[in-house]
């Protein structure tokens, strides 16, 4: 892949929510411990020059909220998220179709969603060059808070399967 075609893709699973009674599942808030931990993939981003130039998060209330924390974290670089009902619940080749019609300008997104569709994107991306010990452990357990960073040499619209090489899968707790 040459440098300086390269693009990044982001999938981040929300940071934990709580479960309150009598609150339905598109509403269910963070918890305190999704509070805490929903900026670390932020700051990670910050630190790894990794600022995203789009973001296209589910409009479910937790992922709100954990859009909320990484924007606070990448200060005047965050762009304005862009809310999408279609995450929500959404299998991986809807993410996939979301992320298929992506402008080209955008050279680095960041996809805030939930399971089993954000690991099962990320299993669908990864191609043979991948980070081994990333890929198993995104296969294996991939928790509330997780980022799979992708990389990839081709137009959104191309984006399919096996053709994005995953340099990263970031867990962090506070």
């Amino acid at each position: 892949m040459a440098n300086h075609h390269l693009k990044r893709l982001m999938l981040l699973r929300h940071a934990k929510s709580d479960w309150p009674r009598n609150v339905e599942d598109f509403e269910r808030p963070l918890s305190s411990r999704g509070h805490r931990d929903a900026p670390l993939p932020g700051l990670w981003m910050v630190e790894h020059g990794a600022v995203p130039d789009l973001i296209l998060c589910s409009s479910a209330l937790r992922t709100r909220q954990t859009c909320t924390w990484i924007c606070k974290e990448l200060g005047d670089k965050a762009p304005t998220p862009k809310l999408e009902e279609r995450l929500y619940s959404a299998s991986a080749s809807s993410i996939l179709t979301l992320i298929n019609h992506v402008p080209e300008t955008v050279t680095s997104l960041l996809v805030i969603t939930h399971m089993p569709g954000v690991q099962e994107l990320a299993m669908r991306l990864a191609s043979v060059d991948s980070n081994e010990d990333a890929v198993m452990e995104m296969a294996t357990h991939y928790p509330t808070s997780g980022l799979s960073v992708l990389q990839h040499d081709q137009g959104w619209a191309e984006l399919d399967g096996r053709d994005a090489v995953m340099t990263d899968f970031v867990v962090q707790r506070a």
